[in-house]
Protein backbone atom coordinates (compact mmCIF):
# COMPACT_ATOMS: atom_id res chain seq x y z
CA UNK A 1 0.00 0.00 0.00
CA UNK A 2 1.52 3.33 -1.06
CA UNK A 3 0.74 6.33 1.16
CA UNK A 4 1.65 9.75 -0.18
CA UNK A 5 2.38 12.42 2.45
CA UNK A 6 2.27 16.14 1.64
CA UNK A 7 5.77 17.57 1.47
CA UNK A 8 5.31 19.64 4.65
CA UNK A 9 4.00 16.66 6.60
CA UNK A 10 6.91 14.51 5.37
CA UNK A 11 9.42 17.10 6.57
CA UNK A 12 7.71 17.23 9.96
CA UNK A 13 7.92 13.44 10.26
CA UNK A 14 11.59 13.41 9.38
CA UNK A 15 12.50 16.50 11.41
CA UNK A 16 10.27 16.60 14.48
CA UNK A 17 11.98 19.78 15.68
CA UNK A 18 10.49 21.74 12.80
CA UNK A 19 7.34 23.63 13.74
CA UNK A 20 4.44 24.13 11.34
CA UNK A 21 4.38 27.70 10.04
CA UNK A 22 0.70 28.20 10.90
CA UNK A 23 0.69 26.59 14.34
CA UNK A 24 0.10 29.94 16.05
CA UNK A 25 -2.98 30.61 13.90
CA UNK A 26 -4.36 27.25 15.00
CA UNK A 27 -3.50 28.07 18.60
CA UNK A 28 -5.32 31.42 18.47
CA UNK A 29 -8.36 29.79 16.91
CA UNK A 30 -8.73 27.14 19.62
CA UNK A 31 -7.51 29.01 22.72
CA UNK A 32 -9.81 30.69 25.19
CA UNK A 33 -8.85 34.25 26.08
CA UNK A 34 -7.57 32.96 29.43
CA UNK A 35 -5.38 30.38 27.69
CA UNK A 36 -4.01 32.96 25.26
CA UNK A 37 -3.19 35.32 28.13
CA UNK A 38 -1.45 32.51 30.02
CA UNK A 39 0.47 31.59 26.86
CA UNK A 40 1.67 35.19 26.48
CA UNK A 41 2.63 35.33 30.16
CA UNK A 42 4.79 32.21 29.90
CA UNK A 43 6.23 33.27 26.52
CA UNK A 44 9.88 34.46 26.70
CA UNK A 45 10.13 38.15 25.92
CA UNK A 46 12.85 40.62 25.02
CA UNK A 47 12.96 43.91 26.87
CA UNK A 48 10.98 46.91 28.05
CA UNK A 49 12.61 50.07 26.68
CA UNK A 50 10.03 52.64 27.79
CA UNK A 51 9.00 52.66 31.42
CA UNK A 52 8.90 55.41 34.03
CA UNK A 53 9.93 53.76 37.28
CA UNK A 54 7.62 55.86 39.48
CA UNK A 55 4.71 55.06 37.19
CA UNK A 56 5.66 51.39 37.07
CA UNK A 57 5.03 50.76 40.76
CA UNK A 58 1.71 49.07 41.48
CA UNK A 59 -0.38 50.78 44.14
CA UNK A 60 -0.04 47.92 46.63
CA UNK A 61 3.75 48.04 46.21
CA UNK A 62 3.82 51.76 46.99
CA UNK A 63 1.72 51.24 50.09
CA UNK A 64 3.88 48.40 51.43
CA UNK A 65 7.08 50.33 50.71
CA UNK A 66 5.71 53.44 52.42
CA UNK A 67 5.18 51.43 55.59
CA UNK A 68 8.55 49.68 55.46
CA UNK A 69 10.37 52.99 54.85
CA UNK A 70 10.24 53.56 58.62
CA UNK A 71 13.37 51.40 58.83
CA UNK A 72 15.24 54.13 56.94
CA UNK A 73 13.75 56.93 59.05
CA UNK A 74 10.96 57.98 56.66
CA UNK A 75 7.44 58.30 58.10
CA UNK A 76 4.67 59.15 55.65
CA UNK A 77 1.33 60.86 56.03
CA UNK A 78 -1.49 61.20 53.51
CA UNK A 79 -4.37 63.67 53.32
CA UNK A 80 -7.67 61.98 54.19
CA UNK A 81 -9.96 64.97 54.77
CA UNK A 82 -10.32 68.69 54.12
CA UNK A 83 -10.74 71.14 56.98
CA UNK A 84 -10.92 74.12 54.61
CA UNK A 85 -7.87 75.57 56.31
CA UNK A 86 -7.23 77.83 53.33
CA UNK A 87 -8.93 78.67 50.08
CA UNK A 88 -5.88 78.99 47.87
CA UNK A 89 -2.22 78.06 47.83
CA UNK A 90 0.18 75.36 46.84
CA UNK A 91 2.19 72.93 48.88
CA UNK A 92 4.15 69.71 48.76
CA UNK A 93 5.33 68.05 45.57
CA UNK A 94 5.74 70.42 42.63
CA UNK A 95 2.50 72.40 42.30
CA UNK A 96 0.10 70.28 44.32
CA UNK A 97 -3.20 72.04 45.01
CA UNK A 98 -4.37 72.26 48.61
CA UNK A 99 -7.66 70.52 47.87
CA UNK A 100 -6.11 67.37 46.36
CA UNK A 101 -6.94 64.33 48.49
CA UNK A 102 -4.45 61.54 49.26
CA UNK A 103 -1.34 63.57 48.61
CA UNK A 104 1.56 62.04 50.50
CA UNK A 105 4.12 63.91 52.58
CA UNK A 106 7.00 62.91 54.83
CA UNK A 107 6.84 63.57 58.56
CA UNK A 108 9.20 66.56 58.41
CA UNK A 109 6.88 68.29 55.93
CA UNK A 110 3.81 67.38 58.00
CA UNK A 111 5.32 68.86 61.17
CA UNK A 112 5.85 72.21 59.41
CA UNK A 113 2.14 72.57 58.57
CA UNK A 114 -0.29 74.66 60.65
CA UNK A 115 -2.28 72.62 63.16
CA UNK A 116 -5.45 72.83 61.07
CA UNK A 117 -3.69 71.23 58.11
CA UNK A 118 -1.85 68.63 60.17
CA UNK A 119 -5.26 67.38 61.28
CA UNK A 120 -6.13 66.62 57.64
CA UNK A 121 -3.44 63.92 57.44
CA UNK A 122 -3.01 60.46 58.91
CA UNK A 123 0.11 58.30 59.10
CA UNK A 124 0.01 55.39 56.67
CA UNK A 125 0.07 52.97 59.59
CA UNK A 126 -3.22 54.39 60.94
CA UNK A 127 -5.28 54.28 57.75
CA UNK A 128 -8.45 52.20 57.84
CA UNK A 129 -8.96 49.55 55.17
CA UNK A 130 -11.34 51.93 53.39
CA UNK A 131 -8.78 54.75 53.46
CA UNK A 132 -5.99 52.41 52.35
CA UNK A 133 -8.02 51.22 49.36
CA UNK A 134 -8.99 54.79 48.51
CA UNK A 135 -5.34 55.87 48.55
CA UNK A 136 -4.34 53.00 46.26
CA UNK A 137 -7.22 53.72 43.89
CA UNK A 138 -6.15 57.37 43.73
CA UNK A 139 -2.95 56.45 41.87
CA UNK A 140 -4.64 54.06 39.42
CA UNK A 141 -6.19 55.25 36.18
CA UNK A 142 -9.09 52.83 36.32
CA UNK A 143 -12.34 54.82 36.07
CA UNK A 144 -14.21 55.70 32.85
CA UNK A 145 -14.18 59.42 33.70
CA UNK A 146 -10.43 59.48 34.35
CA UNK A 147 -8.00 60.31 31.58
CA UNK A 148 -5.13 62.54 30.64
CA UNK A 149 -5.81 65.36 33.12
CA UNK A 150 -6.24 62.97 36.03
CA UNK A 151 -2.97 61.24 35.18
CA UNK A 152 -0.74 64.24 34.55
CA UNK A 153 -2.19 66.53 37.21
CA UNK A 154 -2.91 64.25 40.20
CA UNK A 155 -1.19 60.85 40.13
CA UNK A 156 2.39 62.03 40.54
CA UNK A 157 1.36 64.73 42.98
CA UNK A 158 -0.35 62.15 45.20
CA UNK A 159 2.82 60.05 45.34
CA UNK A 160 4.52 63.23 46.50
CA UNK A 161 7.36 62.69 48.96
CA UNK A 162 7.42 58.93 48.34
CA UNK A 163 9.34 59.65 45.14
CA UNK A 164 12.08 61.52 47.07
CA UNK A 165 13.27 58.48 49.05
CA UNK A 166 16.23 56.73 47.33
CA UNK A 167 16.02 53.63 49.54
CA UNK A 168 12.35 53.16 48.71
CA UNK A 169 13.22 53.72 45.04
CA UNK A 170 15.80 50.95 45.21
CA UNK A 171 13.26 48.53 46.66
CA UNK A 172 10.79 49.55 43.96
CA UNK A 173 13.40 48.67 41.32
CA UNK A 174 13.77 45.21 42.85
CA UNK A 175 10.02 44.58 42.78
CA UNK A 176 9.81 45.71 39.17
CA UNK A 177 12.75 43.56 38.16
CA UNK A 178 11.25 40.49 39.83
CA UNK A 179 7.87 41.01 38.16
CA UNK A 180 9.46 41.50 34.74
CA UNK A 181 11.63 38.42 35.21
CA UNK A 182 8.51 36.41 36.12
CA UNK A 183 7.06 37.50 32.76
CA UNK A 184 10.10 36.19 30.93
CA UNK A 185 11.90 39.43 30.08
CA UNK A 186 15.64 39.57 29.47
CA UNK A 187 16.29 43.32 29.56
CA UNK A 188 14.82 46.47 31.13
CA UNK A 189 15.75 50.10 30.61
CA UNK A 190 13.73 52.15 33.12
CA UNK A 191 13.76 55.90 33.55
CA UNK A 192 15.12 56.26 37.09
CA UNK A 193 15.68 59.83 38.13
CA UNK A 194 18.62 60.53 40.43
CA UNK A 195 17.59 64.13 41.15
CA UNK A 196 15.29 65.60 43.79
CA UNK A 197 15.87 63.18 46.67
CA UNK A 198 15.89 64.17 50.33
CA UNK A 199 16.76 62.71 53.69
CA UNK A 200 13.90 62.34 56.22
CA UNK A 201 14.74 65.78 57.65
CA UNK A 202 14.53 67.40 54.23
CA UNK A 203 18.28 67.59 53.56
CA UNK A 204 18.90 67.24 49.78
CA UNK A 205 20.80 64.17 48.60
CA UNK A 206 23.24 64.83 45.72
CA UNK A 207 22.52 62.81 42.55
CA UNK A 208 25.89 61.05 42.76
CA UNK A 209 25.01 59.82 46.26
CA UNK A 210 21.64 58.62 45.00
CA UNK A 211 23.38 56.67 42.24
CA UNK A 212 25.65 55.06 44.83
CA UNK A 213 22.64 54.08 46.97
CA UNK A 214 20.94 52.54 43.94
CA UNK A 215 24.08 50.66 42.87
CA UNK A 216 24.36 49.22 46.38
CA UNK A 217 20.75 48.03 46.17
CA UNK A 218 21.29 46.57 42.70
CA UNK A 219 24.21 44.52 44.03
CA UNK A 220 22.01 42.63 46.50
CA UNK A 221 21.19 38.97 45.86
CA UNK A 222 17.46 39.47 45.29
CA UNK A 223 18.17 41.78 42.34
CA UNK A 224 20.89 39.59 40.89
CA UNK A 225 18.63 36.55 41.19
CA UNK A 226 16.23 38.03 38.64
CA UNK A 227 18.87 37.51 35.96
CA UNK A 228 17.83 40.70 34.15
CA UNK A 229 20.24 42.85 32.19
CA UNK A 230 19.48 46.52 32.80
CA UNK A 231 20.49 50.07 31.98
CA UNK A 232 18.95 53.31 33.28
CA UNK A 233 17.82 56.55 31.68
CA UNK A 234 17.78 59.97 33.35
CA UNK A 235 14.73 62.01 32.38
CA UNK A 236 14.16 65.76 32.43
CA UNK A 237 10.82 67.59 32.43
CA UNK A 238 10.80 69.28 29.05
CA UNK A 239 8.51 72.28 29.60
CA UNK A 240 10.05 73.79 32.77
CA UNK A 241 11.75 77.20 32.51
CA UNK A 242 15.12 75.67 33.48
CA UNK A 243 14.86 72.60 31.22
CA UNK A 244 18.06 73.46 29.30
CA UNK A 245 20.03 73.61 32.54
CA UNK A 246 18.46 70.31 33.64
CA UNK A 247 19.47 68.77 30.31
CA UNK A 248 23.08 69.80 30.84
CA UNK A 249 23.05 68.37 34.37
CA UNK A 250 21.51 65.14 33.12
CA UNK A 251 24.17 64.72 30.41
CA UNK A 252 26.97 65.25 32.87
CA UNK A 253 25.42 62.85 35.38
CA UNK A 254 24.73 60.06 32.85
CA UNK A 255 28.22 60.34 31.42
CA UNK A 256 29.76 59.75 34.84
CA UNK A 257 27.42 57.29 36.56
CA UNK A 258 26.70 53.66 35.72
CA UNK A 259 24.27 52.06 35.02
CA UNK A 260 22.90 55.24 33.43
CA UNK A 261 23.35 55.32 29.66
CA UNK A 262 20.77 57.72 28.23
CA UNK A 263 18.80 60.92 28.67
CA UNK A 264 15.09 61.26 27.97
CA UNK A 265 12.78 64.28 27.78
CA UNK A 266 9.36 63.70 29.31
CA UNK A 267 6.22 65.65 30.12
CA UNK A 268 3.11 66.69 28.29
CA UNK A 269 3.82 67.39 24.65
CA UNK A 270 0.66 69.46 24.38
CA UNK A 271 2.50 71.97 26.60
CA UNK A 272 4.07 74.21 23.94
CA UNK A 273 7.05 75.20 26.11
CA UNK A 274 8.53 71.74 25.67
CA UNK A 275 8.71 71.61 21.88
CA UNK A 276 11.74 69.66 20.53
CA UNK A 277 13.61 72.41 18.69
CA UNK A 278 13.89 74.38 21.92
CA UNK A 279 16.73 72.00 22.85
CA UNK A 280 18.61 71.80 19.55
CA UNK A 281 21.35 74.30 20.37
CA UNK A 282 21.84 72.86 23.87
CA UNK A 283 22.25 69.32 22.56
CA UNK A 284 24.66 70.41 19.85
CA UNK A 285 26.78 72.06 22.52
CA UNK A 286 26.65 68.95 24.71
CA UNK A 287 27.78 66.71 21.87
CA UNK A 288 30.98 68.73 21.68
CA UNK A 289 31.85 67.44 25.16
CA UNK A 290 30.19 64.05 25.74
CA UNK A 291 30.69 60.88 23.72
CA UNK A 292 28.83 58.30 25.81
CA UNK A 293 25.24 59.54 26.26
CA UNK A 294 22.35 58.15 24.23
CA UNK A 295 18.96 59.75 23.56
CA UNK A 296 15.50 58.21 23.64
CA UNK A 297 12.94 60.99 23.62
CA UNK A 298 9.16 61.19 23.86
CA UNK A 299 7.76 62.56 20.61
CA UNK A 300 4.44 62.64 18.82
CA UNK A 301 2.36 61.89 21.93
CA UNK A 302 -0.22 64.50 20.99
CA UNK A 303 -3.58 64.69 19.24
CA UNK A 304 -2.63 67.27 16.63
CA UNK A 305 -0.53 66.68 13.50
CA UNK A 306 2.93 68.25 13.76
CA UNK A 307 6.58 67.56 12.98
CA UNK A 308 7.74 66.72 16.50
CA UNK A 309 8.99 63.25 15.54
CA UNK A 310 11.04 64.67 12.68
CA UNK A 311 12.40 67.42 14.93
CA UNK A 312 13.22 64.90 17.68
CA UNK A 313 15.29 62.86 15.23
CA UNK A 314 17.13 66.08 14.44
CA UNK A 315 17.91 66.38 18.16
CA UNK A 316 19.83 63.10 17.86
CA UNK A 317 17.34 60.60 19.30
CA UNK A 318 17.83 56.95 18.34
CA UNK A 319 14.44 55.92 19.68
CA UNK A 320 11.08 57.69 19.70
CA UNK A 321 8.72 57.28 22.63
CA UNK A 322 5.08 56.82 21.50
CA UNK A 323 5.34 58.36 18.00
CA UNK A 324 1.56 58.49 17.67
CA UNK A 325 1.31 61.36 15.21
CA UNK A 326 4.18 60.12 13.07
CA UNK A 327 1.36 58.69 10.98
CA UNK A 328 0.54 62.27 9.89
CA UNK A 329 4.09 62.99 8.64
CA UNK A 330 4.54 60.99 5.42
CA UNK A 331 8.09 62.18 4.70
CA UNK A 332 9.38 61.15 8.12
CA UNK A 333 7.56 57.82 7.91
CA UNK A 334 9.40 57.04 4.68
CA UNK A 335 12.72 57.94 6.29
CA UNK A 336 12.08 55.65 9.27
CA UNK A 337 11.23 52.52 7.30
CA UNK A 338 13.68 49.67 8.04
CA UNK A 339 15.56 51.69 10.68
CA UNK A 340 17.89 52.83 12.08
CA UNK A 341 15.37 54.49 14.42
CA UNK A 342 12.76 52.70 16.51
CA UNK A 343 9.35 53.66 17.92
CA UNK A 344 8.52 52.55 21.46
CA UNK A 345 4.84 51.54 21.36
CA UNK A 346 2.65 51.89 24.47
CA UNK A 347 -0.77 50.53 23.54
CA UNK A 348 -2.46 50.60 26.95
CA UNK A 349 -1.10 54.02 27.84
CA UNK A 350 -2.32 55.52 24.57
CA UNK A 351 -5.86 54.25 25.13
CA UNK A 352 -6.17 55.25 28.79
CA UNK A 353 -4.75 58.73 28.15
CA UNK A 354 -7.38 59.12 25.42
CA UNK A 355 -5.13 59.65 22.44
CA UNK A 356 -7.37 57.02 20.87
CA UNK A 357 -10.86 55.91 21.80
CA UNK A 358 -10.48 52.58 20.04
CA UNK A 359 -7.56 50.46 18.90
CA UNK A 360 -8.86 50.48 15.33
CA UNK A 361 -7.48 54.05 15.19
CA UNK A 362 -3.97 53.19 16.44
CA UNK A 363 -1.07 53.45 13.93
CA UNK A 364 0.90 50.56 15.45
CA UNK A 365 0.03 47.96 12.77
CA UNK A 366 0.83 50.44 10.00
CA UNK A 367 4.29 51.07 11.45
CA UNK A 368 4.89 47.36 12.04
CA UNK A 369 3.81 46.21 8.59
CA UNK A 370 5.54 48.84 6.47
CA UNK A 371 8.85 48.17 8.19
CA UNK A 372 9.21 50.96 10.79
CA UNK A 373 10.97 49.22 13.73
CA UNK A 374 8.66 49.04 16.75
CA UNK A 375 8.64 47.32 20.13
CA UNK A 376 6.03 47.08 22.86
CA UNK A 377 6.61 48.74 26.21
CA UNK A 378 4.65 49.42 29.40
CA UNK A 379 5.16 53.16 30.05
CA UNK A 380 3.44 53.64 33.47
CA UNK A 381 2.06 50.17 34.00
CA UNK A 382 1.55 50.61 37.75
CA UNK A 383 -0.88 53.42 37.11
CA UNK A 384 -2.59 51.50 34.31
CA UNK A 385 -2.59 48.37 36.51
CA UNK A 386 -1.30 46.31 33.60
CA UNK A 387 1.67 44.16 32.61
CA UNK A 388 3.91 43.49 29.61
CA UNK A 389 1.83 40.36 29.05
CA UNK A 390 -1.22 42.61 28.76
CA UNK A 391 0.54 44.74 26.13
CA UNK A 392 1.18 41.61 24.05
CA UNK A 393 -2.41 40.45 24.57
CA UNK A 394 -3.72 43.77 23.23
CA UNK A 395 -1.37 43.59 20.25
CA UNK A 396 -2.18 39.97 19.37
CA UNK A 397 -5.96 40.23 19.74
CA UNK A 398 -6.55 43.74 18.37
CA UNK A 399 -4.16 43.47 15.39
CA UNK A 400 -4.10 39.73 14.60
CA UNK A 401 -0.32 39.42 14.97
CA UNK A 402 1.45 36.50 13.36
CA UNK A 403 3.97 34.47 15.35
CA UNK A 404 6.78 36.03 13.31
CA UNK A 405 5.53 39.50 14.28
CA UNK A 406 5.28 38.54 17.97
CA UNK A 407 8.90 37.43 17.95
CA UNK A 408 9.99 40.46 15.94
CA UNK A 409 8.69 42.79 18.66
CA UNK A 410 10.88 41.15 21.28
CA UNK A 411 13.88 41.01 18.96
CA UNK A 412 13.54 44.73 18.25
CA UNK A 413 13.41 45.52 21.97
CA UNK A 414 16.83 43.87 22.33
CA UNK A 415 18.34 45.02 19.04
CA UNK A 416 17.66 48.69 19.86
CA UNK A 417 18.66 48.51 23.53
CA UNK A 418 21.32 50.97 24.67
CA UNK A 419 23.97 48.34 25.35
CA UNK A 420 27.32 47.37 23.86
CA UNK A 421 27.21 45.22 20.76
CA UNK A 422 28.54 42.16 22.58
CA UNK A 423 25.82 42.42 25.24
CA UNK A 424 23.18 42.89 22.54
CA UNK A 425 24.35 39.79 20.66
CA UNK A 426 24.34 37.74 23.86
CA UNK A 427 20.79 38.83 24.74
CA UNK A 428 19.53 38.06 21.24
CA UNK A 429 21.12 34.62 21.37
CA UNK A 430 19.53 33.95 24.76
CA UNK A 431 16.15 35.04 23.46
CA UNK A 432 16.41 32.82 20.38
CA UNK A 433 17.19 29.77 22.50
CA UNK A 434 14.35 30.47 24.90
CA UNK A 435 11.73 31.29 22.28
CA UNK A 436 12.64 28.29 20.10
CA UNK A 437 12.20 25.92 23.04
CA UNK A 438 8.92 27.59 24.02
CA UNK A 439 7.68 27.45 20.44
CA UNK A 440 8.31 23.72 20.16
CA UNK A 441 6.57 22.98 23.44
CA UNK A 442 3.59 25.25 22.74
CA UNK A 443 3.04 23.88 19.25
CA UNK A 444 3.00 20.36 20.66
CA UNK A 445 0.65 20.97 23.60
CA UNK A 446 -1.67 23.47 21.94
CA UNK A 447 -4.03 25.60 24.00
CA UNK A 448 -4.63 22.78 26.49
CA UNK A 449 -1.07 23.22 27.74
CA UNK A 450 -1.94 26.67 29.08
CA UNK A 451 -5.04 25.89 31.10
CA UNK A 452 -3.32 26.38 34.45
CA UNK A 453 -3.84 30.05 35.23
CA UNK A 454 -0.82 31.55 37.01
CA UNK A 455 -0.58 34.84 35.10
CA UNK A 456 -1.26 37.98 37.18
CA UNK A 457 -4.67 39.46 36.36
CA UNK A 458 -4.38 43.20 36.72
CA UNK A 459 -7.42 45.44 36.57
CA UNK A 460 -6.89 46.68 33.00
CA UNK A 461 -7.07 43.22 31.47
CA UNK A 462 -10.06 42.41 33.66
CA UNK A 463 -12.00 45.57 32.84
CA UNK A 464 -11.41 45.60 29.12
CA UNK A 465 -11.21 41.93 28.19
CA UNK A 466 -12.99 40.28 31.13
CA UNK A 467 -9.97 38.15 31.96
CA UNK A 468 -10.43 38.21 35.72
CA UNK A 469 -9.76 36.14 38.76
CA UNK A 470 -12.65 35.27 41.11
Amino acid sequence: MNIKFPVVSLVLLILPGIVSADWFEDFKAEATKEQLHQFLYEMPKGGDLHQHLSGSGFAEWWFDLALSAKADGYLYYTKVKLNNCREHGWQGFKTTPYHLMFQTIVQNTWQALPECERDEYLPFSELSDKQKNAWMNSIRLDKPHEGREEFFETHWQRLGDLTANPYLRGDLIQRNFQAFADEGLIYVEPQVSAFGYRMPDGTPIPPEDVAAILRERLAKPDVKATGLTYRFQQAILRFLPNAEQALEQAYRFVSENEPYVAVNMVGREDHDKGHPLRFLSTLRKLRHEYNNVRLSIHAGEVDEPNYHVRDTLLLGADRIGHGLNLITDADTMRLMRHGPYMVEINLISNLLLEYYTDYSQHPFPEYLRIGIPVALSTDDRGMWDSTMTDEFYVAVTEFNLSWAEVKQLSENSLRYAFVDESVRDEMLETFQKRISKFERNASNTGAAGFSTQSAPRRSFICRRYDICRP
